[in-house]
């Protein structure tokens, strides 16, 4: 089996191995680790095509995390695609009006990132086994909604490890707030900031980074990690999901083995998208990726320009999971087609904090014609949910809404017939109010409330996830300043 081993995005040390990259999270330089190289998926399509999630998840996995056995991987697999989801299939596609919406919802959270958050806590444990490293693991996350339930679900009450999530207060839905203070579990702490994310994510990779903070960690046993998408363990099973779609396509007729399809993704961080381009580099065929904005629209900027400006104002949207002015796994693709050069990748990174901007080179935008920017406003997101209601009864939430108006005026404009999936990243029930109010339906009721009215209207159950939070007690209160979250991680862990 091909050895893959991993490096910094912003520096040319000695490259460490995957479960070394997952439990350090972040690399010492503020770098991102990335694979030496992509290894392909030799594996002929008809092949794919009959396998199961769990099946599909392990041929990914055992070629990019090379230095688990298959015994350990089959067993984190096992533990993660279970009976948390509630389908069999994991990841089942939907199709309506012209496209395939790839349902990644059916988790324990009804949130994409229930997808590689179930897996992260094995994955972290097995490369703590494997690297005789007995430290406690303290999983420190900036949240924009949806990471920060899902890593608290995964990581509640597992022995070993302490999960601390700072979310922007009055930056996430009423149900993902919810979902987040009412969290079980010893090792859990849930903290909202006066910020938007951008200024979470940044605190968090300040305390990650502090020589200060590391020795106090050190002194007490303990090490940080993350279960952000910087996390390479929490990117490399998001690839899996694409080729699994790819396959299913196959299996059900619906393309040839072979013909090309394009991905559309709602993206914020980037990370969900970059994992497609991942699956791509792995051998799918992908004619086009199709990379959704909301009205903050940084990355469409960035794709149609060349410049990645974050100097603008900070839009607070009906999608709040992409409401991010930093999208930190851009860096792993921009050190890629920099034609992996650490330097320049550095000196394009230290421009965005210190100037708030950067360019890219020509050449570097010529290895960018696989993916074409898109975005929606909050109307065409509205617009979206009830227009396709309306044409086919199927719900979608604003996220998903945001790649649907994007595919769809692409498709207009460029007349593109190749079979297009969407990532469909959240489930309507966890955006409740704006879908009811996109489908013209009453919203002054609470929001439980509101899940069963809009269960009644798109004739599926209400999940577990949300009929669940009736009566749950809110056990997270705590609020502080961006200035303040190193105090709160030194309070929460004692470490004085």
């Amino acid at each position: 089996m091909d050895h893959v081993v991993y490096q910094s995005t912003r520096s040319s040390g000695i490259p460490i191995t995957a479960s070394q990259a997952i439990l350090r999270g972040l690399a010492d330089d503020s770098g991102l680790y990335v694979p030496d190289h992509i290894p392909s998926l030799d594996i002929p399509f008809e092949t794919l095509a009959g396998m199961s999630y769990q099946e599909t998840a392990l041929e990914v996995m055992r070629r990019l995390l090379s230095d688990y056995t298959e015994d350990e991987l089959a067993d984190c697999i096992a533990k993660a695609y279970d009976c948390k989801f509630d389908t069999e299939v994991i990841a089942p596609l939907v199709y309506a009006d012209n496209a395939y919406y790839l349902e990644l919802f059916h988790g324990k959270t009804i949130a994409f990132k229930d997808m590689a958050l179930s897996i992260l806590p094995h994955l972290m444990i097995a490369a703590a086994r494997k690297n005789h490293d007995d430290r406690e693991i303290v999983i420190l996350t900036a949240t924009s909604g949806d990471t920060g339930k899902a890593a608290l679900a995964g990581f509640a009450d597992v022995p070993g490890t302490k999960i601390i999530v700072f979310y922007p207060k009055d930056g996430v839905s009423p149900i993902q707030k919810r979902q987040m203070v009412t969290q079980t579990g010893e090792n859990t702490c849930v903290i909202g900031i006066e910020g938007n994310f951008d200024d979470a994510q940044t605190g968090v990779k300040q305390i990650f980074t502090d020589p200060a903070m590391r020795e106090k960690l050190d002194a007490h046993g303990c090490r940080f990690s993350s279960a952000n998408s910087i996390n390479i363990g929490r990117l490399v099973p998001q690839i899996v999901y694409y080729v699994y779609a790819y396959a299913k396509l196959v299996e059900h007729g619906r393309i040839q083995a072979g013909e090309p399809v394009n991905f559309a993704v709602p993206t914020g961080n980037f990370g969900n998208i970059l994992a497609a381009f991942y699956a791509s580099r792995m051998g799918i065929p992908v004619h086009r990726l199709l990379c959704a904005s909301n009205t903050n629209r940084v990355l469409y900027d960035f794709f149609a320009t060349g410049t990645y400006d974050r100097r603008r104002p900070f839009v607070v949207t009906s999608s709040p999971s992409m409401d991010i002015l930093v999208s930190s796994n851009l860096e792993r693709l921009i050190y890629h087609i920099t034609g992996e050069n650490p330097e320049q990748n550095a000196s394009y990174m230290r421009a965005l904090r210190e100037q708030g901007a950067y360019t890219i080179t020509p050449a570097m935008r010529e290895r960018l014609s696989l993916f074409r920017g898109g975005y929606a406003t909050e109307e065409e997101t509205s617009e979206e949910i009830h227009a396709l209601y309306e044409e086919t009864g199927y719900v979608i939430d604003p996220h998903t809404a945001v790649a649907s108006s994007v595919y769809r005026r692409y498709r207009k404009e460029t007349g593109d017939e190749t079979p297009t999936v969407i990532a469909s990243t959240a489930s309507p029930f966890k955006f409740e109010s704006t879908v009811m109010h996109a489908l013209g339906r009453e919203t002054d009721m609470d929001d439980l409330a509101l899940a069963d009215e809009l269960s009644r209207l798109a004739g599926v159950p209400v999940p577990e996830a949300v009929s669940s939070l009736r009566g749950a007690r809110i056990r997270h209160t705590r609020v502080c300043g961006r200035d303040e979250m190193a105090g709160e991680v030194c309070r929460f862990l004692g470490l004085g």
